[in-house]
């Protein structure tokens, strides 16, 4: 890299938890940041989860270079044991990090596409000494351009949640039905919101945190004054077994745990109806424009008033469209790191903390952090994208032992087995879910069940 272009700026793209962090580190190392941010204020996608409470403590949350930064302006650490919201960590952490950062923070700034300069993805010819080129909207549609001798994507996944089609694509009449579907976990505290679910027949479907939190957030709505007549269908693509609520008390992060258990309680309260084993292939709706769900089986659920689909987020890969990426073709991360974090593959235990090496790509100094690393693999930790950006700062920089270093221990999840092995219930088996095949649909708790949702 020439002397022209290590003068130029690191850019980071997206100011979330990952994206300051980088910035954090970057200046830390003495290497000048500029972040680019779609949203008005810093934490944009945090905000609008605002009222969802995190399963990582405040100690857990918080990168240590940002709190370096962060100490001389008299800025107070939250309590380390307790558990924020995303609009308490928005507002009490990524805000005031991002004002600290200043002018190397840009908001409004909506990244459409990165490239080298004078080299599209086929030229090979001086090709790893040419700055990266940036193109970037404002919100009104200015187009701009800069140069970086790095780019650190650190988007995440937010804006691109997964449809409710078994196979990845928009099952038919998902579209036409977009006003009775949501793909977002619904803020119950707002009295628009509450009442489009209040006294309804809700489908969730899902079958991680997300899907649990809503579960959760409906049972309360239905022991509650406003709420009588509120009933959730929950639909599952996979069986009933051991780990289907989580790692519970054997979860390292006790909040997570205690989240699947809140799960587990309200199914077994009565308040919703397990469906296992369906993939939605349709979308119908009724005279009355409520919603029926066909599955791959020709199975048909409802009516059901609304529908929340919780099927988890994939990567925007669209402005990366000229670079080189290694990434692997079923979870659309990098190459070193997929079978780290494979949900087809990994079981109990820690991912291993990573760095620059497993996320480097065939393009030289380009980076997917954060969420955005973990393509559609579930499961991403704070302190995972910390660590990650540590080392890549520390690799920019030339100090390859720190970069290698590793610099984290992670909690354990207590949950054996990955999503895609639970499709079939000898798999769940195989893999310590439980010894039962669940039946393809039953009442958790309201009527005799037969089949628990644990082991047998």
């Amino acid at each position: 890299m020439s002397e022209t272009t290590t003068e130029l700026p690191v850019v980071v793209i997206g100011a979330g938890p990952a994206g300051l962090a980088a910035a954090a580190h970057l200046l830390d190392r003495d290497i000048t940041p500029l972040v680019l941010e779609a949203g008005p204020l810093a934490g944009a996608a945090v905000r609008e989860w605002a009222h969802v409470r995190l399963f990582s403590r405040w100690g857990e949350l918080v990168d240590p270079a940002a709190e370096k930064l962060l100490a001389p302006t008299g800025w107070t650490k939250p309590a380390e044991d307790t558990y924020p919201s995303g609009g308490d960590w928005a507002e009490r952490y990524l805000q005031p990090l991002a004002d600290v950062l200043g002018e190397q923070v840009r908001y409004g700034a909506r990244v459409t596409g990165v490239s080298r300069t004078g080299r599209d993805r086929i030229v090979d010819a001086d090709r790893d000494t040419q700055p990266f080129v940036v193109h970037y909207e404002n919100a009104d549609g200015h187009e701009h351009r800069l140069f970086a001798r790095a780019v650190i994507d650190a988007s995440g996944t937010w804006s691109t949640p997964g449809p409710a089609g078994g196979s990845g694509l928009a099952a038919l009449g998902e579209k036409a039905a977009a006003d009775r579907i949501a793909y977002r976990v619904p803020d119950l505290r707002d009295p628009a919101v509450r009442a489009r679910y209040a006294g309804k027949r809700t489908a969730v479907i899902g079958s991680g945190a997300s899907a649990f939190t809503a579960l959760a957030y409906l049972a309360d709505l239905a022991k509650s004054a406003d709420g009588t007549g509120t009933h959730a269908t929950w639909i599952l693509r996979r069986g009933i077994s051991g780990s289907t609520f989580g790692g519970g008390e054997a979860d390292q992060l006790p909040a997570r745990g205690a989240l699947g258990q809140a799960a587990k309680t309200a199914v077994d309260g009565g308040y919703a109806d397990a469906v296992t084993g369906f993939r939605t292939d349709a979308v119908e709706r009724t005279e009355d424009g409520r919603v029926i769900l066909i599955g791959e089986d020709g199975r048909r659920l409802g009516p059901v008033d609304e529908v929340i689909v919780l099927t988890g987020f994939r990567p925007d890969l669209s402005f990366l469209g000229e670079l080189r990426l290694g990434l692997d073709e079923r979870l659309q991360a990098p190459v070193e790191l997929a079978p780290l974090i494979d949900p087809n593959q990994h079981s109990c235990g820690t991912v291993y903390p990573h760095g620059a090496g497993e996320l480097s790509h065939p393009e030289k100094d380009v980076y997917l952090v954060g969420m955005k690393s973990y393509g559609r693999a579930p499961t991403f930790l704070a302190m995972t994208g910390y660590e990650q950006v540590r080392s890549i700062a520390a690799h920019l920089a030339g100090d390859r032992e720190a970069a290698a270093r590793v610099e984290l221990t992670l909690p354990e999840t207590g949950v054996c087995g990955g999503a895609g092995l639970f499709d079939e219930p000898a798999a769940a088996e195989a893999n310590g879910g439980g010894c039962c095949a669940a039946p393809a649909t039953l009442t958790i708790g309201a009527a005799p069940a037969s089949a628990s949702s644990g082991g047998c």
